[in-house]
């Protein structure tokens, strides 16, 4: 399964990192320092239509996306035209992305960033503190409730928010018995690659009250958006749609515009 190959792979990435740079190091680095803009409390008090625009160059699934990818550029466009958020692939194997990009982008922006990859270790939160992020993707299909326990507390301690990741009902439940605040339903089973939109409105409706519920994957037109909006969901994580546009603002504003 592609989701294991991912896995695997990041772990002897991560080997190699540790090798180049040590946790001191990244502790030393100015904007481990410096407080990110909070994610959590941005996505809640967003006035109208809150949507995480993601910054991704390519997929497993697609190949690239977008051969002319300047991310801080993309990052810039996003701001100006309403974007609450900015997720930032920042695998490098299977997505093209890189570390670097958090902190080019942090430095000339001003949004909430998520780091987007594949986490599963103490240091690969440090990391993103130390690159500018404001909030760490956790996904429950490849951690351990106690992983999950002890990165999200590590991330608290640090100042950063997680958007934890399920799709499916087990999953939903190991993230929710591990308190998650901000619960990200991906349509796409990281497992197949399969895309449904059906699996937010079924998750929505096992979510308690006090969960904030961000929508993933598979998200291009308002009618979908406004669905998902009146039944709880609060915010929308998007990518491939503003990825594959000539300029990524023009839906990105199409989709602010047409709330319902």
């Amino acid at each position: 399964m592609i989701l294991d190959d991912i896995v695997a792979y990041k772990k002897t990435e991560l080997a190699a990192q540790q090798q180049r740079t040590s946790l001191q190091q990244l502790q030393d680095m100015p904007l481990f320092h410096a407080a990110p803009p909070p994610f959590i409390q941005t996505l809640r008090e967003w006035p109208g239509r809150t949507i995480i625009a993601e910054v991704k160059k390519a997929s497993p699934s697609k190949g690239v996306i977008r051969a002319d990818f300047e991310p801080l550029s993309l990052a810039k466009t996003y701001e100006i035209n309403g974007a609450a958020a900015i997720s930032v692939l920042t695998e490098r194997q299977f997505f093209q992305g890189r570390l670097d990009y958090l902190r080019l982008i942090r430095e000339q922006v001003r949004c909430p960033l998520l780091r987007k990859d594949f986490l599963f270790d103490p240091y690969q939160v440090y990391e993103a503190r130390a690159f500018g992020a404001s909030a760490i993707l956790l996904i429950v299909a490849i951690l351990s409730k106690a992983q999950m326990n002890e990165l999200s507390t590590l991330a608290q301690s640090l100042g950063l928010d997680c958007l934890v990741e399920v799709h499916d009902e087990a999953e939903l439940d190991c993230a929710l018995a591990c308190g998650a605040e901000l619960l990200g339903v991906n349509n796409r089973d990281l497992r197949t690659f399969h895309t449904t939109v059906e699996t937010s409105e079924r998750l929505i409706r096992l979510v308690p009250p006090g969960t904030t519920v961000v929508s993933e994957s598979g998200l291009s037109r308002s009618e979908q958006l406004a669905r998902l909006e009146s039944l709880g969901v609060k915010a929308f994580l998007i990518g491939e749609t503003f990825m594959a546009a000539p300029d990524p603002g023009v839906p990105l504003r199409e989709l602010i515009r047409s709330e319902v």
